[in-house]
């Protein structure tokens, strides 16, 4: 017969069983974490993504429901918030960012948060060599300077008739991640695509 302290000892765990697997689980989330970290932000990035593409769908809508010429701004605050607002030719050169200072072309919307983006998840190009030009992969983007190309405005224009101002939206995060949002010119369509750093291509 097992006396009573054998049978306490085989019941349960002791003091230092419980510290060994408590430091082995430590071990498992330190060794986990990265690569969950880096899969969280890519879900973040591309829901960010989504988020701007919605933005410029919508001004599309409006410009051809009410047969305006309309345009899209995107403003970046010091502590990395994102907001979009809405602004409508009111002079008839189109929607200029001279012509909204000066108050010519109103706004007809108000400023509307991306939720998404913040500092992690940013409008931004990664540092370092420039990534191939989505829309000619022959060439290297001029610099990382300017993640919004819209020709040669910050302004994602869209006409009565559907048509847009070809340009790019890049956005990145903190691993060095791409995602860009297009707009073509002829059809208005709005497309993401996603960078692969390690083969340079755009998918």
């Amino acid at each position: 017969m097992l006396g009573n302290t054998q049978i306490r000892r085989s019941a349960g765990f002791t003091l230092i069983d419980l510290l060994i697997v408590l430091a082995i689980a430590g071990f498992a989330v330190i060794a986990v974490y990265p690569s969950f970290a880096r899969s969280t932000s890519v879900l973040r990035l591309e829901l960010a993504a989504r988020q701007v593409a919605g933005a410029l769908h919508a001004a599309r809508v409006y410009a051809i429901t009410r047969s305006a010429n309309v345009a899209v701004k995107f403003t970046t605050a010091e502590d990395g918030t994102v907001t979009y607002s809405l602004f409508r030719d009111g002079d008839g050169d189109g929607v200029l960012s001279r012509d909204i200072a000066a108050g010519k072309d109103p706004e007809v919307w108000r400023e509307r948060r991306l939720d998404y983006l913040n500092q992690d998840i940013r409008v931004g190009i990664p540092a370092g060599r420039p990534p191939r030009h989505p829309g000619n992969p022959g060439r290297r983007l001029d610099g990382t300077d300017d993640p919004i190309k819209f020709n040669k405005s910050d302004l994602a224009s869209f006409s009565p008739i559907g048509r847009a101002t070809p340009g790019s939206i890049y956005l990145t995060d903190p691993y060095g991640h791409l995602v860009v949002v297009r707009t073509f010119h002829l059809t208005g369509k709005i497309t993401i695509l996603t960078y692969d750093a390690r083969t340079e291509t755009w998918s």
